[in-house]
């Protein structure tokens, strides 16, 4: 065979090889239309609700049985729940109106807004039950919206955090920049810092009260810069709330920090401190207080709260009736049910 021979031939072969697929792309494109057959079969089966599936078949022995069981777990489950919350020992002391003297009753709007008036005031209160330390005390506001859309939005999370000036602080309006300086923290959130004060008295010595870690530790570490300071703050013309430190940073002002952790209710309890010191049955505590915050403008209660706590946290009676309440329909349930089986069968 001569060169030009083995030429022809080498171009025909590449010409086959180029126009027929090989073997292995053959068998590859028969698995690709099965497996897109399959899928068609599949998805025409799950449509058509032909695959298979378990369908258990509920016997009215099953659904007494079921509606048993969720009963005789929920009912104990609730009961225990219940016992907790009614473990822990808890005071309320309303003191918005009984802090307002006599005079000045009529018209409470100026007296909180008049500084020439004192605002110091006292109540006391007995321990009904023994008060295992620590006890948590907390400032409870009523027909306060810190929801309202305006309010929660006048705040500068960046400002908070890095301390900016005047850029990104639009936010805060109206309370953004006096003197045409910046404001820190700007926003009606901090402007309107809950700035009442407690002392607790008992057998003439005083309780302290520990306000460290009061806020949230991510709070603290994560949303107030450590860096950033108080500045050109409640220096205007209207005064808000309470004043800040301007020597403390934002990440130490605790206070601050759990104001600011806004309430999606109009009756909220904030936690004020700590008294780490047990309070036995009859005791008697006075409490002097400031009376600065205003609330009487909108109509708003102010309370002071005492409270223990348990394995489940505050006192909070809901989800043990919840539970309570789920056991016992599903039990009724069941008699129903089992009558109504029994009568048919009679028939």
């Amino acid at each position: 065979m001569t060169d030009t021979d083995r030429g022809t031939q080498r171009d025909r072969n590449s010409a086959f090889y180029l126009f027929s697929p090989p073997s292995n792309q053959i068998f590859l494109s028969l698995i690709f239309c099965w497996s897109c057959y399959g899928c068609c079969v599949a998805f025409y089966l799950f449509t058509q609700q032909n695959l298979p599936a378990c369908k258990p078949v509920l016997t009215p022995e099953w659904v007494f049985m079921t509606f048993l069981f969720i009963g005789f777990i929920f009912i104990p489950v609730g009961l225990v729940t219940l016992r907790a919350s009614h473990s822990v020992v808890e005071i309320v002391e309303r003191y918005d109106i009984g802090c307002v003297p006599e005079p000045f009753r009529i018209n409470k709007v100026s007296y909180i807004q008049d500084d020439s008036i004192p605002k110091n005031c006292s109540l006391s209160f007995k321990v009904p039950k023994y008060m295992k330390a620590p006890i948590y005390i907390y400032y409870q506001l009523d027909n306060y919206y810190q929801n309202h859309r305006r309010y929660v939005k006048s705040r500068s999370d960046k400002q908070l955090l890095h301390g900016q000036n005047q850029h990104g602080i639009s936010s805060c309006q109206p309370v953004e920049v006096n003197n045409d300086r910046p404001i820190i923290p700007c926003g009606l959130i901090a402007w309107s810092l809950f700035n009442d004060t407690f002392t607790f008295i008992r057998n003439r010595a005083e309780l302290k009260v520990n306000r460290k870690n009061i806020a949230w530790k991510s709070d603290r570490e994560h949303k107030f810069g450590k860096n950033v300071y108080p500045f050109n703050f409640q220096n205007g013309t209207l005064i808000g709330g309470g004043k800040l430190n301007p020597r403390i940073p934002l990440s130490d002002q605790e206070d601050l920090i759990v104001w600011m952790r806004t309430s999606a209710l109009p009756s909220f309890r904030k936690l004020y401190g700590r008294i780490e010191k047990d309070l036995d049955v009859d005791d008697v505590v006075v409490v002097h207080l400031m009376n600065n915050y205003n609330t009487y403008s909108f109509g708003g209660k102010k309370k002071l709260v005492l409270s223990t706590t348990s394995w489940l946290g505050g006192k909070n009676d809901f989800l043990g009736l919840a539970y309570v309440f789920i056991g016992s329909s599903s039990v009724t349930i069941a008699v129903v049910f089992t009558l109504l089986h029994l009568l048919s069968h009679r028939h």
